[in-house]
């Protein structure tokens, strides 16, 4: 039986009340005519989950499921009864929903055989295990796998080789506690899943949720596209966290070279097995089917008895990768056991339809032209300066709420706030910007999942981690002003 979450009473109190602002200023609404309940209703909730979501008075995951009822029950949408609820549910089944759900499968497959861990210490291996390589290397192999799979299973995977290697360096010295190195390298995960996880489009949630809202503004964004924007801004993050890192760790003087813990890593491993041979694969065509997603569609969609975009065929191709790594099969067993798949993080998909449910409202219901109205300042700035102030508010919320939970509020907000001209690049820089918090275990699930190592402390992380939260800001606002201009047309 699923049990109701307890929620905290300050912060849940605290959301029913800014639901209740909007009806207490009616009046305000009254311009929008024959919309104004259905614009007053959709701010009422957008305050509510807003609210929840920054306070975590339930799980996030929780009130992302308000609109199931909230849209139905309060009228937003204004199709009726049957219809609202209808329009209420489309979004937990967008097609971005399935290109994620495929990403958590390829992560369990990997994680079920293991295939992370070869690809993470070949890289180690090959970019150097002594001191500050060492950081660099686990920076590198956290970003390339995190690009393919989310931030917070890189994140989870990746820990138990960091403290390994630690422990590892620790007892050739004695037993004596690497503090500030340890430091180093349990934040180049935390720090190498994060950029990583800007690379593609399943990389992180806000990705997805990105190109899902992007979608509906009538701007389908391939996989290759967000490729090319996102690749850059990880290979333009990574030195500058290896720098800091690197300052770090010398705090511990010269480390012994970890190249033997990395060979008996590797030898323990022995050669590549059947099983892992067939999730490299899948893993390869997918990856290979989703670059290749926007010429792919241009060859189906007149076939299509329905419009058919590239998010269809993307997520078509990664439940076909998920579904085919559950039929497969090595020495009489699934490639991916069900029991592995279970345990991924489903609720996430609950937290993407949240946000898409919770954008559709606003814009369907006309609180998007009030905002619009109320917003007018932030249009009439510099262009580079809405794109700026888009990452550093993103990087700023992240800082105190979920990346998430972010993106979906600040999504909605810029929408409408910002000039046409350049809505896209503001939207992306948010997105990308939601996913650069390194100072605060709150701001991301890798930096929380890297808290519990207990090499990292909190003043420390604090302290290099807005250093690197401001550089990222201004990299973001800088590359995403530049590039998307030339790349989404």
């Amino acid at each position: 039986m699923l049990a109701l979450p307890r929620p905290r009473p300050l912060p849940f109190v605290a959301g029913l009340v800014a639901a209740g602002v909007p009806y207490l200023f009616a009046g305000a609404f009254a311009g929008l005519g024959g919309q104004a309940g259905s614009a007053r209703a959709a701010a009422a909730m957008t305050l509510l989950m807003a609210v929840w979501w920054l306070t975590e008075a339930l799980p996030i995951y929780w009130t992302a499921c308000v609109p199931l009822l909230a849209v139905p029950l309060l009228g937003i949408l204004g199709r009726g009864p049957a219809g609202d609820a209808a329009g209420a549910v489309g979004p937990y089944l967008d097609p971005y929903i399935f290109l994620f759900a495929g990403g958590l499968a390829i992560a369990a497959g990997m994680a079920a055989t293991g295939l992370h861990r070869r690809i993470a210490l070949a890289v180690l291996a090959a970019l150097g295990t002594r001191g500050e390589r060492l950081i660099a290397g686990m920076l590198a192999a956290t970003a390339a796998i995190s690009l393919w799979i989310s931030n917070t299973a890189t994140a989870a995977m990746m820990l138990p080789i960091a403290i390994a290697l630690v422990h590892s360096l620790e007892e050739r010295r004695g037993g004596e506690r690497l503090a500030r190195f340890g430091m180093a390298v349990m934040l180049a995960v935390a720090w190498g899943a994060n950029i990583g996880g800007l690379g593609t489009k399943i990389g992180t949630a806000p990705n997805a949720q990105l190109a899902g809202f992007l979608e509906r503004q009538g701007r389908s964004v391939s996989f290759l596209e967000f490729l090319a924007l996102g690749l850059p801004l990880v290979v333009l993050l990574l030195p500058l966290a290896w720098l800091l890192l690197a300052r770090l760790g010398r705090g511990d003087g010269p480390v012994d070279d970890a190249r033997d813990e990395v060979r008996r890593e590797r030898a323990a491993l022995g050669r590549m097995g059947r099983a892992e041979a067939l999730v490299l694969g899948v893993f390869l065509a997918t990856a290979a089917l989703w670059i290749a997603s926007r010429p792919l569609t241009g060859w189906l969609a007149p076939r299509a008895p329905f419009a058919l975009g590239s998010a269809h065929v993307e997520g078509a191709i990664a439940v076909t990768a998920g579904l085919l790594l559950l039929a497969l099969r090595a020495r009489g067993r699934a490639v991916l056991p069900l029991a592995r798949l279970a345990r991924a993080p489903w609720e996430t998909l609950l937290l993407l339809g949240g946000g898409f449910a919770m954008a559709a409202a606003i814009q369907e219901s006309g609180l998007s032209t009030w905002l619009a109205g109320r917003m007018a300042a932030v249009a009439s700035l510099e262009p580079f300066a809405q794109v700026l102030l888009a990452s550093v508010g993103a990087v700023a919320l992240s800082a105190i709420a979920s990346n998430t939970a972010t993106t979906a509020i600040l999504l909605v907000v810029l929408r409408d706030a910002v000039a046409p001209e350049v809505l896209a690049t503001a939207l992306v820089a948010t997105a990308f910007a939601a996913s650069c918090d390194f100072a605060l275990p709150v701001g991301t699930p890798p930096n929380a999942i890297v808290f519990g190592s207990g090499y990292v402390r909190i003043p420390v992380m604090a302290r290099y981690g807005a250093v690197l939260d401001l550089l990222a800001a201004l990299v973001v606002a800088a590359w995403c002003f530049l590039a998307v201009p030339l790349i989404l047309r």
